[in-house]
């Protein structure tokens, strides 16, 4: 007796269901511009994190981010050390607004390093603790 009541009520929202699915087919495709195809990452290559439009809101007062980098550099399988003094731990890395990054060591020589881009630094970099007015401060504040 219940069976019955429940095999109907199974079969009624089956019913229901075929019918929505019915009701949507029949739907005009809405009309979206689909985006542009975006070309696959090569194999090995980490797309750029986090994308464009996630990133700080460039500001005037900001030339572009640094961040500590304590332990060796090491860069394609070799450790990097300053052109200068030959420094190879203590950096300050800057992520600069022209998409550059360049290194500062402990004496104080700045050098570009064009092996590594923005993609690196924000994957290695931690989140902004704080907005500096001058490049002294935020060195001062690195403890440089």
């Amino acid at each position: 007796m219940f069976r019955r009541r429940i095999d109907r009520e199974f079969r009624e929202a089956q019913r229901a269901g075929q019918a929505l699915l019915q009701m949507h087919a029949s739907w005009p495709a809405p009309d979206i511009a689909s985006p542009a195809a975006e070309p696959a990452p090569e194999a090995g290559v980490v797309p750029d994190f986090p994308p464009p439009d996630l990133r700080v809101p460039s500001r005037q007062e900001v030339e572009g981010l640094m961040m500590r980098w304590e332990q060796p550099l090491i860069i394609d399988g070799e450790v990097r050390e300053c052109p200068q003094c030959g420094a190879y731990r203590d950096w300050i890395v800057f992520s600069m607004r022209d998409d550059t990054i360049q290194l500062r060591c402990h004496a104080g020589h700045t050098t570009t390093e064009p092996r590594l881009d923005p993609a690196w630094y924000n994957r290695n970099s931690g989140p902004v603790d704080q907005w500096h007015p001058t490049l002294d401060d935020g060195l001062r504040h690195l403890g440089h």
